[in-house]
């Protein structure tokens, strides 16, 4: 039998979330999103975790590959070039339960009805609970976000979110170039995806305090993201073999029922 369903693939990065990653699986509405004919596989991304998250990964249903070389981006670029070529739409989220699996259905229905290409969470325009984010991370991602708008003319309004999805087609012309190891790499999604001419827009989601030490670093991973904003202003993608001049992004949609 034809099977008629679209199928989201969702990458979740993780490196010591032995305490959150259950409840994150645990969360997908399978059950809603079968009803809109749409599946669901989770790959978590190991990041050469020194406790158990693997291991409380696969005894949940997800698909485990390992990442040992130490940085989000190493983790994330690794799950992404795993997404097989069947897939239709691309989720990513954090694994220290921040972000809400359940809420992937307000993030797939504006990829699904064909309004963008590309989708982030925001934070800043949605609901940022008691202790989640402090101030000094809510000021420098208003700034990140306001210059992002500003010099790459991108209409996003969190540029620092861990929640992004992707049509397929999208995230197969982002990939290639996308070089970065650590927390910078969303800034570098971000603004080489407008330089290609992706359509990213945002919508609003809840940010929850997270399970776990933060592994981030503000003012040493807020420079290399700084730097990675100028690196990018001048950027344009190299054109192929065939011609002097790189190709725009163009959208398809996705296979349908």
């Amino acid at each position: 039998m034809l099977n008629t369903h679209k199928k989201i693939i969702v990458i979740v990065p993780c490196y010591n979330e032995s305490a959150a990653i259950a409840s994150v699986l645990q969360a997908f509405p399978h059950k809603e999103l079968s009803r809109l004919k749409w599946t669901l596989e989770v790959i978590v991304v190991d990041n050469n975790s020194t406790d158990c998250t693997g291991e409380i990964a696969r005894r949940h249903g997800a698909e485990v590959i390992i990442e040992k070389i130490q940085g989000k981006g190493n983790a994330m670029l690794l799950g992404l070039r795993a997404v097989p070529d069947d897939a239709d739409y691309v989720v990513m989220l954090d694994g220290d339960d921040t972000y809400k699996p359940r809420e992937i259905l307000r993030m797939i229905e504006p990829l699904d009805s064909g309004f963008c290409d590309v989708i982030l969470g925001s934070r800043i325009q949605g609901k940022i609970k008691a202790g989640a984010m402090g101030a000094t991370s809510r000021l420098g991602n208003w700034l990140f976000s306001f210059l992002v708008r500003s010099f790459y003319q991108v209409n996003v309004t969190d540029v620092l979110t861990g929640y992004f999805a992707w049509k397929k087609s999208a995230l197969d012309a982002m990939l290639p170039h996308i070089k970065s190891t650590g927390f910078e790499i969303e800034m570098e999604m971000i603004t080489k995806m407008a330089r290609l001419g992706i359509d990213v827009y945002s919508v609003p989601i809840s940010y929850h305090p997270r399970i776990g030490v933060s592994k981030l670093n503000h003012y040493k991973d807020g420079l290399m993201i700084f730097l990675k904003f100028l690196a990018n202003l001048q950027w344009k993608p190299a054109p192929d073999n065939h011609s002097t001049k790189p190709e725009p992004y163009r959208a398809f949609s996705p296979k349908t029922a």
